[in-house]
């Protein structure tokens, strides 16, 4: 809406432009806010916010690993299957099925 101003125009993004060194880290950033969303989703498909099971095994394989493994595995150890985007999608507002 009109009322609402645009805060980042396209010369205050210029730097994710002109290095492939910041465009990785700032894809990096956002997978990572991937993970974070379809990992709250996993604990709210559970029924329990507050799910033991599901504590225990992120404590156990994402926490207590840290970077001693690659993360993809690792997420796929907790999860059972790759992030999904769709989370993301859904905390940010859009539309999903």
């Amino acid at each position: 809406p009109k009322e609402i101003v645009m805060r980042h125009r396209l010369p205050q993004f210029n730097h994710l432009f002109t290095s492939d060194a910041y465009s990785a880290g700032y894809y990096s950033y956002l997978w990572s806010e991937v993970m974070d969303a379809d990992t709250w989703a996993y604990f709210e498909e559970s029924g329990d916010v507050f799910n033991p099971d599901i504590g225990s095994r992120y404590k156990a394989i994402i926490l207590a690993e840290g970077n001693s493994s690659d993360r993809g595995e690792a997420y796929r150890r907790f999860r059972g299957r790759d992030p999904d985007v769709t989370a993301l999608l859904k905390v940010r507002g859009f539309p999903t099925r």
